[in-house]
C-alpha cells in the first residue's frame, strides 16, 4: 500500500539572529579567552548561515526600549549574555513550544486538499528541547479542534533525526487503517539552550542552532493530479561503530548542554555510504548509482561541513544539496524539525533552476535533451538526518509533481 505526504509547511518565530550580528555578540562576552574569541569568529563566519529564528525576545534588537521585558537571557543595555537555569528555560520553552507546535499544524491541515481537522485520526509530535505535560499532542487536539479520540504519540529527547522516524510512524498507522489521516509536527527551540564558552563543542552549537517548527499530513489516500506530493516508498536506520561521544545531548542545571564535535564531520565520510546501503537495497539500479538515479537529496544540514562531506562523499552536484544548503542559509539548524523544510523546499519545487543550477536531465539556454525520457522518469529522494548515537536515520521517497488539468 502506498503512503503519501501530503503537505508539508513551517513555522518560525518572529526574532531575527542575523549571523555577524550574534557573532559579534558572543565574542564580546566577558571570560572568553582569546582562543574562544577567534574560534567564534571563525566559526560564526564559516557556518553558512546568514539568518536564524529565536523565541528569546531578548535577541530582538530592533524592539523599542520602552518596550523591553526584564532581561532573561540577553541584556542590551549591558550587551551581556545572561546564564537562566534549566526551569526557567523550559518555562519559555513550554509557553513559545505550544505556539508553534499549534502554528504549524494549522498550516500543514489548511495546505492539505480535502483534508481538514476532523479528519484527522492520529497525531505524533517531536521535541527534544524541552518538556511539558499535557503536551504538544495535548495542545494540538486542543487548538485544532480535533476529535478527542485522536490517538497521539510524542517522540522526545531523540535529536536532530527524530522526524524521519516521526514519518516512519505515521506511515505505519496509514498501512494499518488506509483511513488514517496523520498529523506529524515537530518544533524545536534550540536557542533556549545556547551559552557562552571557550569549548570549541559549545561554540560550533551556539553558532548553528536556531529555532522552527516543521509539519506533515500522512494518509494513505492519494493526492489529487493537481497538487504535489511525496510518496514514502521506504525508511531505514544505522547505527555508526563510533561516534557515541561525539554528538550527545544531556540536561544540566543551566539548560540542556549539546555536544557537537569537530569529528561528526568526519564519521559521516566514513560512515555515510554504509548508513545508504539497508535504503537502497531493495533496488539495485540506485544502489549502484545514486548519485544518478536519485534526483533529490534531503540532507539534514547539521552544519556546512556536514553539507560538505556528503556532496563530496557521494559525488553530488552543487545542484543536488541546494535545498540543503538554503534551509542552512536562511533558518539553521532546528534540530529535528530542520529536515522538514528541506524536504518543504522539495515538495514546493523552489529547485536548483532559481539559481541557474541545471539537473542531470535538465536543459540550460539552447540546449536540448539527448534523452527525451529522463524528464519523465520518477523524481526519487533520499533524506538523511542525523543523531545522538551516532544515528543515521534515512527515507527513499519519490515527488509526485503537479499535473496541470484543463
Amino acid at each position: 500500500m502506498s503512503v503519501y505526504i501530503r503537505s508539508i509547511e513551517t513555522a518560525v518565530p518572529t526574532t531575527v539572529l542575523q549571523q555577524d550580528q550574534t557573532r559579534d555578540a558572543f565574542a564580546a562576552q566577558p571570560g572568553l579567552g582569546r582562543l574562544g574569541q577567534r574560534l567564534i569568529h571563525s566559526t560564526f563566519s564559516a557556518s553558512g548561515i546568514e539568518r536564524r529564528y529565536s523565541v528569546i525576545d531578548d535577541f530582538d534588537f530592533e524592539q523599542d526600549r520602552d518596550l523591553r521585558a526584564e532581561p532573561v537571557f540577553f541584556d542590551r543595555d549591558t550587551a551581556q549574555m545572561l546564564n537562566p537555569g534549566t526551569a526557567i528555560r523550559n518555562r519559555v520553552y513550554t509557553s513559545r513550544a505550544a505556539e508553534l507546535f499549534v502554528e504549524a499544524g494549522k498550516r500543514a491541515l489548511k495546505a492539505c486538499d480535502g483534508i481538514d481537522a476532523a479528519d484527522v485520526t492520529h497525531v505524533v509530535t517531536v521535541s527534544c528541547t524541552g518538556f511539558f505535560a499535557p503536551g504538544p499532542d495535548f495542545m494540538l487536539v486542543r487548538e485544532l479542534g480535533l476529535a478527542p479520540t485522536v490517538s497521539r504519540q510524542h517522540l522526545g529527547f531523540m535529536g536532530c533525526y527524530a522526524s524521519l522516524p516521526a514519518l516512519r510512524v505515521a506511515a505505519d498507522f496509514c498501512r494499518a487503517d488506509p483511513d488514517a489521516v496523520v498529523l506529524v509536527v515537530s518544533t524545536e527551540l534550540c536557542t533556549l539552550h545556547v551559552r557562552v564558552s571557550n569549548d570549541p563543542d559549545t561554540i560550533v552549537a551556539s553558532s548553528v542552532f536556531a529555532d522552527g517548527a516543521g509539519a506533515a499530513v500522512v494518509t494513505a489516500k492519494p493526492p489529487g493530479q493537481d497538487t504535489a506530493a511525496l510518496r514514502i516508498d521506504r525508511f531505514g536506520t544505522v547505527i555508526t561503530p563510533v561516534g557515541e561521544g561525539d554528538m550527545a545531548w544531556t540536561i544540566g542545571d543551566h539548560g540542556f548542554e549539546m555536544v557537537l564535535s569537530k569529528y561528526v564531520p568526519h564519521i559521516i565520510d566514513e560512515h555515510i555510504l554504509g548508513a545508504l546501503e539497508p535504503l537502497l537495497a531493495e533496488e539495485p539500479e540506485l544502489a549502484r548509482s545514486p548519485k544518478e538515479s536519485v534526483r533529490h537529496w534531503a540532507i539534514h544540514p547539521g552544519g556546512r561541513s556536514i553539507l560538505d562531506k556528503v556532496e563530496a562523499k557521494l559525488g553530488l552536484s552543487e545542484a543536488q544539496l541546494i535545498p540543503s544548503r538554503d534551509t542552512l542559509r536562511d533558518y539553521g539548524n532546528m534540530s529535528s524539525a530542520t529536515i522538514l523544510f528541506v524536504l518543504k523546499h522539495i515538495l514546493d519545487g523552489r529547485r536548483e533552476a532559481s539559481l541557474g543550477a541545471i539537473l542531470p536531465g535538465e536543459t540550460g539556454p539552447g540546449e536540448t535533451l539527448a534523452d527525451e525520457s529522463v524528464p519523465d522518469r520518477d523524481e526519487r529522494v533520499a533524506a538523511m538526518a542525523f543523531g545522538p548515537g551516532l544515528t543515521v536515520e534515512t527515507a527513499l521517497l519519490t515527488r509526485l509533481p503537479a499535473v496541470a488539468t484543463g
